[in-house]
């Protein structure tokens, strides 16, 4: 399975201007600068989306944990907190504070810590900051 997203930027860093599409269209050329970015601007950024894609991975993969636990989840709300820091010259993603509150009927609070716990270590989302990142890159004329 193979899913994607594009991104377009025009102009300078302060001064540009970019867009954001999903290939499902949910997202078509939403936009995004350098206000949405580092300041309180309209429009999306990396880091908002970085965050709800494992706030939505961590929901549905606690999900499948609590079902193998023969548990099953009346609401999961998870809220993912991505701190974006100046770092020497660039940026880099810090920290992401993952906050989950869940109604499970019949959960002990043991073990939805642990099956939570493991879900923050194994969703594909928390996953991908340690994958191989693959690069084709060419100058067009």
């Amino acid at each position: 399975m193979k899913k994607s997203a594009s991104a377009t930027w025009s102009g300078g860093l302060k001064d540009g201007q970019g867009t954001i599409s999903t290939q499902t269209g949910v997202m078509r050329e939403a936009p995004f600068g350098f206000k949405s970015r580092f300041e309180d601007g309209p429009g999306t950024n990396p880091e908002e989306l970085v965050g709800a894609a494992l706030a939505g991975c961590f929901s549905m993969a606690l999900s499948l944990g609590l079902g193998n636990a023969g548990l099953t989840p009346e609401r999961i709300e998870t809220r993912a907190e991505v701190t974006l820091d100046k770092q020497g010259e660039g940026f880099a993603i810090t920290t992401i504070a993952l906050n989950c509150r869940a109604r499970v009927p019949g959960a002990d609070a043991d073990t939805f810590q642990r099956i939570a716990q493991e879900t923050k270590q194994g969703c594909p989302v928390s996953k991908v900051l340690r994958a191989d990142i693959s690069l084709d890159a060419a100058l067009e004329g």
